[in-house]
């Protein structure tokens, strides 16, 4: 029976890594993965993190199953961290799940019970995973324009055009702050814009969030979510831990949704139960635990906040030393979006054979999109990435 599987297209970024990997040359430098790393091309465990773990390893007393939802203070304090207030605590159904990805795999499996019909409108680009689990799950999927090639921003005026064709019951998968691949983000004026016209058709939104902390700060890139939240009749939201937290192989995430009411808060809350018992049972626990903790002293708050304010500085700075150094080197300003990117990623928009020419030629590694994690970067591989590129002729 096995001989009868078909062979699956590799993950391009897996192979990169192992591109990567494989490489001999010793100047070669890394912007293709999407993990955080100092300037040393270690990815830290944070202060606040150490803390907690060695205060759980004093405490804890058993190592059995939490709830299929997982334990309900870690959804109450990810609740807070995510939507501050914004949104009644009764209408709010939530779950751990394994990871951010396991977060959207569930929200898109919520979704098909709901409305087997409902066509999901994904912004171009957007993270390959979206669109390589809803193809799995058989679900239609609907492109909407969002990175401009040109002015390297948000096509706000395409995106609009393109939603408007949606109809009621469909839904738009956004991301939340820090858009993976491209760095290019909303302003809260366009984000009204967008809730102003799903209310209109009668979409429902599913909101990615994986990098609150990484761009404009904790509050600040939760506005959007909060925003939407608190403006629509019913929203999903799909919120990592791996990246603010710097806890990626704990698997840490959580699945929200938000009813009109207490009674489909209820419906909701045994819905997400359910699929989690389909899908794995009950979620892990030490990477949440560690997150409910934290959230929950002020001390270990207080650090974890700041560490992640360091984290947030270092790669904005990355991103302002290397669109100054272009300029530099090329006597113009078409690099200054690297600056104004938010996030881990920025997409140089240039193509796919460029890109080969970078690991071929320079031994760099970015996505084949151009995506490149400015968190690859350090002050020594700035002025290198740099030249590459004016040298490559992007």
């Amino acid at each position: 029976m096995l001989n009868n599987l078909k062979t699956q297209a590799p993950d391009k970024i897996l192979q990169l890594m192992q591109k990567f990997k494989d490489d001999p040359r010793p100047g070669k430098i890394d912007l293709g993965v999407g993990v955080y790393k100092t300037a040393l091309g270690v990815t830290p465990i944070m202060r606040a993190v150490k803390a907690a773990e060695k205060q759980l390893w004093e405490q804890e007393t058993t190592k059995s199953y939490v709830g299929l939802v997982g334990d309900p203070a870690y959804s109450d304090a990810m609740i807070g961290l995510l939507l501050g207030g914004a949104i009644e605590r009764n209408l709010v159904a939530a779950a751990a799940t394994p990871g951010g990805t396991g977060a959207v795999r569930q929200a898109f499996e919520m979704i098909r019970l709901a409305n087997p019909d409902a066509r999901i409108f994904v912004s171009d680009p957007t993270w390959p995973n979206h669109l390589s689990i809803l193809k799995y799950l058989g679900m239609e999927i609907v492109n909407y324009r969002y990175f401009d090639g040109e002015t390297k921003g948000v096509d706000f005026a395409g995106m609009m055009e393109d939603l408007a064709t949606a109809k009621a019951g469909d839904i738009v998968l956004l991301h939340g702050c820090c858009h993976n691949p491209t760095g290019a983000n909303l302003n809260l004026t366009q984000w009204q814009d967008v809730i102003d016209l799903m209310n209109k058709i009668g979409m429902m939104p599913m909101i990615d969030i994986a990098y609150q902390g990484f761009g404009e700060g904790l509050e600040e890139d939760a506005a959007a979510t909060r925003l939407v939240a608190s403006s629509v009749p019913e929203c999903l939201i799909a919120a990592s831990c791996s990246k603010n937290f710097g806890i990626y192989r704990e698997r840490t995430g959580l699945l929200i949704a938000i009813s009109q009411d207490a009674k489909t808060q209820v419906l909701s809350q045994g819905t997400l139960a359910f699929l989690n018992r389909q899908n794995y049972s009950f979620p892990p626990d030490h990477g949440a635990r560690l997150v409910t903790m934290i959230l929950n002293d002020d001390a270990l708050r207080a650090d974890w906040a700041a560490e992640l304010e360091e984290v947030r500085l270092s790669m904005l700075s990355l991103r302002e030393d290397l669109a100054s150094e272009l300029q530099r080197l090329t006597g113009s300003d078409r690099f200054g979006f690297l600056a104004q990117h938010r996030g881990m990623f920025s997409r140089l928009g240039t193509s796919a054979d460029m890109v080969e020419r970078l690991r071929a030629e320079h031994g760099i590694y970015m996505v084949g999109d151009s995506r490149m994690n400015i968190a690859g970067l350090n002050k020594d591989t700035i002025p290198i990435l740099a030249k590459a590129i004016v040298d490559t002729g992007i």
